[in-house]
């Protein structure tokens, strides 16, 4: 099973993880965390070698590397993808992209025990980055809104009748949602920030599953630029 280092820098915060997975079991989840406004560049690369540290691990031993691909700050993003790439091609391993949404829907469940996510963050510009996930007690999410940029008046929940609590910095904009959406999501957690160490959990599955990919092809994921995309053609 793998051993696998996990770091992010897609906000404002600022964080490591190193993941030892055997026989099934999440035995070592080692992480470090900092809210680091416009210091992720100095702050991320010494978090690493803590991680490491503190496990014992050195990193020609690591199986695979992950980071958290985006949606979020575009200058946190290349940060993260840049130190990523550097160690995963020059340590020969594959390179895992996680989902900053699909973090924080994780971390929501594993802090707090909610089970219906919807995960919205602060694209700036007047719209959001959203998802929504259904999370099993295995602690497996199902997707059950794919990721999206749009306005906040626009957001609408999915079908059905969960209750479902609002995760993430989009979440100081629900005023401007609509009404039936304000209604359903009663519980806004608006302060949580993606963490490397649900993205460690998150790749370590896609690990197994094949997932990892040479660190030449993973790039960020920026839902704007996809959207002015397709509205271009």
């Amino acid at each position: 099973m793998p051993i696998l280092l996990a770091l992010d820098a897609s906000s404002s915060a600022c964080s490591a993880a190193l993941l030892h997975r055997e026989n099934g079991r999440d035995d070592r989840l080692i992480s470090r965390f900092e809210f680091t406004p416009r210091e992720h560049t100095r702050r991320l690369l010494p978090m690493v070698d803590a991680v490491l540290a503190e496990a014992g691990v050195v990193p020609a031993e690591l199986d695979a590397v992950a980071y958290g691909h985006g949606p979020g700050s575009f200058t946190g993003l290349r940060i993260a993808a840049g130190v990523a790439q550097g160690l995963a091609f020059g340590l020969e391993c594959p390179l895992i992209g996680v989902s900053t949404l699909e973090a924080l829907a994780l971390g929501a469940y594993r802090r707090h025990g909610f089970h219906h996510l919807f995960t919205v963050l602060d694209a700036r510009m007047g719209e959001l980055y959203a998802a929504a996930w259904q999370c099993g007690t295995d602690g497996k999410l199902l997707a059950r809104m794919e990721e999206s940029l749009l306005a906040p008046e626009h957001l609408q929940l999915p079908e059905g009748s969960e209750s479902w609590v609002g995760v993430g910095s989009g979440w100081h904009l629900k005023e401007a949602m609509p009404a039936g959406t304000q209604a359903a999501v009663r519980h806004c957690l608006s302060d949580c920030e993606a963490a490397a160490e649900d993205m460690a959990l998150l790749a370590a599955d896609a690990f197994v599953a094949g997932g990892g990919r040479p660190a030449q092809e993973v790039q960020p994921v920026y839902l704007r630029d996809q959207v002015a995309w397709k509205k271009s053609q």
